[in-house]
């Protein structure tokens, strides 16, 4: 038995512009929207190593390729992260100068990185399936 939708059958399917979604992201600004997604995950993660002061933060994310960062990104960033409960804090005295606060891993924090972890292998898995080569054309 073959069914039809009524409102279907009685207009046909108008083309419109193709993919508004794709369009509304520059694909210069692809890489900061990406940036955007998996900074705060990115962050959690290297405090898993250990604490960390900001500025170690940004030092060490502008030396990981495309995950460029400014003081004005990550200090709010640390600060939500730790009025969450994902990151706990201390002040350390340093020989040259003023103290310093540094960021550690909480439990939670270390769950979200674990949880996080597992997600992004599956999303990075199911995108090299979509693109086995790289998506480099040839």
């Amino acid at each position: 038995m073959h069914w039809i939708i009524p409102q279907l059958a009685t207009r046909a399917l108008q083309y419109k512009v193709p993919c508004s979604t794709v369009q509304s992201v520059p694909i210069d600004g692809l890489a900061t929207q990406l940036r955007k997604g998996v900074i705060e995950y990115c962050v959690l993660a290297m405090l898993k190593e250990a604490p960390l002061y900001g500025g170690e933060v940004i030092q060490l994310l502008r030396t990981k390729g495309q995950i460029l960062v400014s003081e004005g990104t990550i200090y709010p960033l640390l600060s939500r992260m730790r009025s969450e409960g994902f990151v706990e804090t201390e002040w350390r005295d340093t020989p040259a100068g003023a103290p310093r606060r540094y960021y550690r891993l909480s439990h939670s924090g270390q769950k979200a990185v674990a949880e996080f972890r597992d997600e992004w292998f599956r999303f990075r898995d199911s995108v090299n399936e979509i693109f086995p080569d790289g998506g480099r054309q040839k």
